[in-house]
């Protein structure tokens, strides 16, 4: 019994390309039509899920799959931010955003804090590890950021040491219930 997962980061938006927290913004013409260009370049897969949001709706439809929509594979929730740059959120909330990078659980935003999320995504680990075959999902680069560490059993700080680009794939292999880090950050165009 082995399951491949493989969560692939939505393509680009606005807020990727200037540094701000998201909203539930669609992609940029430019990450769309780089999705596009990729459908059918993902090799077999068995079965797949996405982000509610609409970016990643939209990727997995510019992909050509056909995926089934997971909240558990949403973004960070950062409501009081969403839509604001990361410059901007720092002049008016430094010390929030201070907080925010330096303690898992604190959720200045509103939201969901770092601690919150690698729970959610823990447990969505722990509800796919006994599938077999090759699973797929689009989600973000937080939720990615979190299922790594969880992987890796490294330190909730360790969020931060992280770097996902959009439609980048990384890939992860289990065996009852022991996950394996396979590829980080891959882009799409190295795996057929």
């Amino acid at each position: 019994m082995s399951l491949r997962l493989t969560l692939v980061a939505h393509a680009a938006t606005r807020a990727t390309r200037q540094a701000a927290f998201p909203a539930d913004e669609p992609l940029e013409p430019q990450g769309l039509a780089q999705a596009t260009a990729l459908a059918g370049t993902l090799g077999r897969v068995d079965a797949a899920w996405t982000s509610p949001a609409l970016r990643a709706v939209q990727t997995a439809a510019a992909l050509g799959l056909e995926a089934m929509v997971d909240p558990a594979l949403a973004d960070v929730a950062m409501p009081l931010w969403a839509g604001r740059s990361l410059a901007d959120v720092g002049a008016s909330d430094p010390a929030g955003l201070s907080r925010w990078t330096a303690d898992p659980a604190a959720a200045p935003h509103g939201g969901e804090s770092v601690t919150a999320l690698l729970d959610r995504a823990s447990g969505w680990l722990d509800c796919i590890s006994s599938r077999d075959g090759r699973v797929l999902a689009i989600t973000h680069a937080a939720f990615i950021r979190a299922a790594t560490i969880i992987v890796l059993d490294a330190a909730p700080l360790s969020f931060w040491r992280l770097d996902v680009e959009p439609l980048s794939l990384t890939t992860f292999m289990a065996r009852r219930t022991d996950w394996m880090l396979r590829r980080f950050n891959s882009r799409i165009l190295q795996v057929v």
